[in-house]
């Protein structure tokens, strides 16, 4: 499918609205996540609320991620902007490569860590409890907090290798199709 000039080369609404709830979600748990973990244990609203919703909005991103990689195999997509260095090709590629895994990978490690905590009061989805598959294993839950943890961290530093990207085409490329943000609109 050719370009015409001036026309936006967009990604199919599904897709589009898919990336938004994601981001959305992934935010929230990510913010969710630094404060539910900062606050001391002994705080009422720490296991009681900010655990459930963490682990309900974390089991409902895995869903959104699972659903956004149907729709994508499904899609036609547009190419990369013509206007892209060979690095930044690569760059972008990797990110958003990653990024997919992780988005798919640290809800899966959450709910490793749940399942297999022996303290854990289950893995709630607005009002039906998920099984917990896992065996009990503290030692293995903390193998998950790890990776769901340290995973988090990078998935942090790629949503701001995207986001940086999608900043740098928006303001500070000049000329070409490289305005990214455009087809996620």
């Amino acid at each position: 499918m050719g370009d015409s000039p001036g026309v936006v080369n967009r990604y199919p609404l599904a897709l589009r609205l898919l990336h938004w709830i994601r981001a959305a979600l992934i935010l929230g748990l990510l913010g969710l996540g630094l404060i539910m973990v900062s606050l001391p244990d002994a705080a009422p609203a720490k296991f009681a609320t900010l655990y459930p919703l963490h682990k309900e909005f974390g089991v409902l991103l895995f869903c959104v991620a699972v659903a956004q990689m149907l729709v994508r195999s499904r899609s036609v997509l547009p190419g990369l902007p013509k206007g892209l260095s060979s690095w930044e090709a690569v760059l972008s590629k990797t990110v958003h490569r990653a990024m997919i895994a992780l988005i798919v990978i640290v809800p899966l490690m959450g709910y490793s860590m749940s399942s297999s905590f022996t303290q854990s009061d289950g893995v709630p989805f607005f009002g039906v409890e998920l099984p917990e598959l896992l065996p009990k294993n503290d030692d293995a839950f903390a193998v998950f907090q790890a990776l769901h943890k340290y995973l988090a961290y990078t998935l942090i530093v790629l949503i701001a290798l995207h986001v940086a990207g999608a900043v740098k085409h928006r303001l500070f490329d000049r000329g070409g199709d490289t305005d990214v943000l455009q087809r996620m609109l």
